[in-house]
């Protein structure tokens, strides 16, 4: 598996995986009908942000897009979001994508990084967070609406450098 810098050839691997996690409504907070033309605004960074992929050959396993979290005051701290495909699940690739956001973000001279909205109930994403360094800071309760658990949690998760 290689990270490499997102290409627009990407694209047509990235949407479907973005499509069936947003429908789905269990792990992102993005509205379940967006469209293919607002997920690309909303994933792709623009400089001095980045969006990278996960590839086998030419097989988009995942994806991730990292950038500053909030503008002025709060320029020093950055975030990230990932999303692995379904069915490349359970081989490192959310690892290999997060350790990768780290290190970017650390050679940018951050003083952290900081997940705004991780669902509660995404044990595989929470663990794996706190496996790479990070602490639940703090959890909105009921902030995010599960299809099968009803209001949930959404956890505000921290690692500083």
């Amino acid at each position: 598996m290689l990270i490499r810098e997102f290409d627009d050839e990407d694209w047509s691997q990235v949407w479907p995986m973005i499509e069936d996690v947003v429908r789905a409504q269990e792990t992102f907070p993005y509205d379940p009908d967006m469209t293919v033309d607002t997920a690309y605004r909303v994933w792709v960074e623009a400089p001095p942000g980045r969006t990278v992929v996960a590839v086998d050959g030419e097989r988009v396993l995942g994806t991730a897009k990292m950038g500053t979290n909030r503008p002025g005051p709060g320029a020093h701290v950055s975030t990230a979001s990932f999303l692995v495909a379904a069915d490349a699940r359970g081989r490192g690739v959310g690892t290999a994508l997060c350790r990768d956001a780290l290190a970017w973000a650390r050679r940018r001279g951050y003083a952290g990084m900081q997940f705004n909205a991780v669902v509660q109930t995404n044990r595989v994403a929470v663990e794996l967070y706190r496996r790479e360094g990070f602490d639940v800071v703090g959890t909105v309760p009921g902030a995010f609406r599960h299809p099968a658990l009803g209001r949930v949690g959404l956890h505000v998760m921290y690692q500083e450098f």
